[in-house]
């Protein structure tokens, strides 16, 4: 099926979302919608799939216009979407996610259970899935429930296939059998549109590239493009993707954790057991599919995990305990993986928010009283030197692009003497531009001899990044390995597996 989107323009408020977009899928072809976070690819699918009702444009498929009200009238148009978030009830099994939203009944006005295993099982086999109709989804591992969202939208016969941010919570192996499943989908005559960031993704599975920047269709690319190239056009601008780093100068021992573990506000069990040390000069980078617990394993160091156990020692000083105030003033640097809910208060301005953590003395508050002078000094320093483009220092953080909040957070953490610096999804959904400047300022951190630690989930960051990698996985570390660890092997580690020779 060939799918055309003309003059496509979506708008909230007096922003434009979508300006003009054009866009043709031929039938069997992957075409894949390149850009930042932000840069309104998803927008674009969700109008394609009647989500959003356009402003202006229109929606075509084999060269006749659609008038979609809703996503059942895409469906019944050959539309499907298996979204970066998953749209499965975790409680139902693989059959009845299936079968939701277009049930079949039998006698008695029954629900008929059996036909929708029969096509669960028919589309498995058709594309060797090996999924089980009668498993609970919420037992089944990320990568697996991918599938049942695939197989949901085979399941209706969708000829055109929206593959939004596919790759956002999957190990390699399991990105690498993606990709193999989207190839195996176009050979048999599906339209795909395959919306990332990752350009790597990009150039292993596409036929055609077409990217937008800020709303707009900014040009199209071939496969055969360069990273570089291709991140010229995301951006704008020449790009510097590579990480240089020397190698390190390692210090001592300041930052050790020790048997580790924190129970969330539900009683689980989220970090288990976590034991590692980190080297002044040193960047350890914790790897892993996002939900093993990295996320509480950073708020324990910052002292903000109530029920946390075992020992987190910076320069022989216990922190277990302590209050957020004191492991700050401890000399701990943060970056929390959500700049806009942790990180910052968006209605405060620029000046305000570079002054947060350093609100309760000189040289910022004297007397109880802000002083103003040195605060703005200090902001338009900051500001300047970090790159933060604005309207001003009275600029509201939350009128910034998320590069720019992620900048103002850095700076704020890094202009502080600090004996440790945590950075958690420190480049989440900002632009390759920025990337390069925050892994940038990371690497100068390391080499200033403060230990760093890095959390992320994009496996090109961790190893371009770390000087050693620990693996987490559902709240242990699976082994700590040197950066030079092959991508294979720590996909392996992040699966749970810990391969011949890794340290455990």
């Amino acid at each position: 099926m060939k799918l055309e989107l003309r003059g496509i323009t979506k708008r909230f408020g007096a922003l434009t979302a979508n300006d003009r977009i054009d866009l043709t899928v031929e039938p069997g072809e992957i075409h894949c919608l390149l850009g930042e976070n932000g840069a309104g690819k998803s927008t674009l699918m969700n109008v394609l799939y009647g989500l959003y009702q356009a402003d202006e444009g229109e929606i075509l498929l084999d060269d006749v216009v659609q008038h979609f009200q809703g996503p059942g009238d895409a469906m019944g148009a050959g539309i499907g979407m298996v979204h970066q978030h998953f749209m499965l009830i975790p409680v139902f099994t693989v059959a009845e996610n299936v079968m939701l939203g277009h049930e079949q009944t039998k006698g008695g006005g029954r629900l008929d259970v059996a036909a929708a295993r029969k096509l669960v099982i028919d589309i498995s086999e058709r594309f060797g899935f090996s999924l089980d109709p009668d498993a609970i989804v919420g037992d089944l591992p990320v990568g697996v429930q991918q599938r049942v969202e695939i197989v949901k939208a085979l399941s209706r016969n969708a000829n055109v296939l929206v593959f939004d941010e596919p790759t956002a919570v999957l190990t390699p192996q399991e990105t690498d059998e993606l990709m193999a499943i989207m190839k195996q989908l176009k050979d048999e005559g599906t339209s795909i549109v395959f919306i990332t960031h990752k350009l790597r993704e990009v150039r292993e599975v596409a036929d055609r590239i077409t990217v937008i920047r800020l709303g707009k269709v900014v040009g199209e690319a071939s496969p055969t493009a360069t990273n570089a190239e291709l991140a010229s056009l995301m951006v704008g601008r020449p790009v510097e993707l590579t990480v240089h780093k020397e190698a390190p100068n390692l210090g001592d021992t300041t930052f050790t954790v020790q048997d580790l573990s924190v129970v969330d506000h539900l009683g689980q069990l989220v970090v288990n057991g976590v034991s590692f040390e980190v080297r002044e000069g040193e960047v350890l980078a914790i790897a892993g599919v996002q939900g093993n617990g990295q996320t509480e394993l950073t708020e324990a160091i910052l002292g903000l995990q109530p029920h946390t156990k075992g020992s987190i020692k910076l320069d022989g000083v216990e922190l277990v305990g302590s209050t957020p105030r004191k492991v700050l003033d401890a000399g701990v640097g943060f970056v929390p993986e959500d700049r806009s809910e942790d990180g910052l208060v968006k209605q405060f301005t620029i000046a305000e928010n570079l002054m947060l953590d350093r609100s309760t003395g000189a040289p910022f508050v004297k007397a109880g009283n802000v002083q103003r002078g040195f605060r703005d000094e200090f902001a338009r320093e900051k500001s300047q030197e970090f790159d933060v483009r604005s309207q001003g220092i009275e600029s509201p953080a939350g009128s910034l692009s998320g590069g720019n909040q992620q900048k103002v957070v850095l700076a704020r953490e890094l202009s502080r003497e600090l004996r440790l610096f945590v950075a958690a999804q420190p480049t989440r959904g900002i632009d390759v531009g920025s990337i390069e400047f925050v892994h940038k300022r990371i690497v100068a951190t390391r080499d200033a001899g403060i230990p760093v630690i890095v959390v992320s989930t994009e496996l090109d960051e961790v190893v371009a990044l770390a000087d050693r990698i620990a693996v987490m996985y559902r709240g242990g570390i699976v082994g700590i390995v040197p950066a030079s660890t092959p991508r294979e092997v720590l996909g392996l580690m992040m699966a749970g597996e810990l391969p011949a020779g890794a340290a455990a």
